[in-house]
């Protein structure tokens, strides 16, 4: 069986480097995404690039992408849940809908790639499954209160799930990113509340969002998040947590020594 991988949002930003980076080391990239990419070969390597067009928040679409695979390539090597979006807002000025906006791709789009990819992850006795959350799942961000707390449910998810699949040789690892130079910063969208002028927390929300956006245009290449993804694929056994960038691992390390009440209070300081 070839190694052949499974990519959620491999359009744009960190996805399309790790299909690129996956690629030019032999493997075989299904990169699913809503608008669909360029299909690709490697001579060299003799990896490729395929495109397959579905939407991660509509599980018969990924289904029909995990019956292509399996059919062209014999099964799954490995599956990366990378599909993501952002919505910044205050609590208060976020709606049930935009909430579920955020949770919908996010989240629900990771527990239904990995459903439709476990049962045949379960038949091969092996398998890996990595996840993408953030730094923010243990530094909380002000204003992106649902984007932190997506985060967060995907790294107890990813977790918890390792513990379940375990006995079926199938091994999960979670990458969490700092800040990463991609579109996602432009592509962000604001909740309609926030917008308007009557908005008590507009003024501290977009002073908050500028601070985040000038992190993330001076942030790491999406590259070397893509060089985390690859020496997880070809670890013998992968670590739960993977942080890229010596600064955001140090800054890790720091957040799990210091109390709680003062990491709050740096966050504050920062936002």
């Amino acid at each position: 069986m070839n190694k052949a991988i499974l990519l959620t949002g491999g359009s744009a930003g960190i996805g399309k480097a790790t299909a690129w980076c996956l690629m030019k080391n032999g493997y075989t990239v299904y990169a699913l995404s809503r608008s669909g990419c360029e299909c690709q070969e490697d001579t060299k390597s003799g990896g490729k690039l395929i495109s397959i067009q579905a939407d991660v928040t509509q599980p018969e679409t990924l289904q029909k992408a995990v019956a292509q695979i399996v059919t062209e390539q014999g099964g799954i090597y490995g599956v990366i849940c990378n599909a993501g979006n952002g919505i910044a807002g205050a609590v208060e000025d976020t709606s049930l809908a935009e909430l579920e906006y955020q949770f919908a791709t996010n989240y629900y789009g990771v527990v239904n790639t990995v459903q439709a990819c476990l049962p045949q992850l379960r038949a091969q006795g092996w398998g890996k499954i990595i996840t993408v959350s953030s730094m923010a799942a243990v530094a909380p961000i002000p204003f992106q209160t649902f984007y932190s707390s997506v985060k967060s449910a995907i790294l107890a998810f990813t977790e918890a799930l390792s513990l379940e699949v375990k006995p079926f040789g199938i091994q999960c690892a979670c990458v969490m990113p700092g800040d990463v130079k991609t579109n996602f910063t432009n592509a962000r969208k604001y909740t309609e509340a926030s917008k308007l002028e009557q908005s008590v927390y507009t003024k501290n929300m977009l002073k908050a969002v500028q601070t985040m956006e000038k992190d993330e245009q001076n942030g790491m290449s999406p590259d070397a998040i893509a060089k985390t993804m690859l020496r997880l694929l070809k670890r013998k056994r992968m670590p739960m947590r993977n942080i890229p960038g010596f600064s955001y691992k140090a800054l890790s390390f720091i957040i799990d020594c210091v109390p709680a009440s003062f990491k709050m209070w740096v966050i504050g300081k920062l936002y």
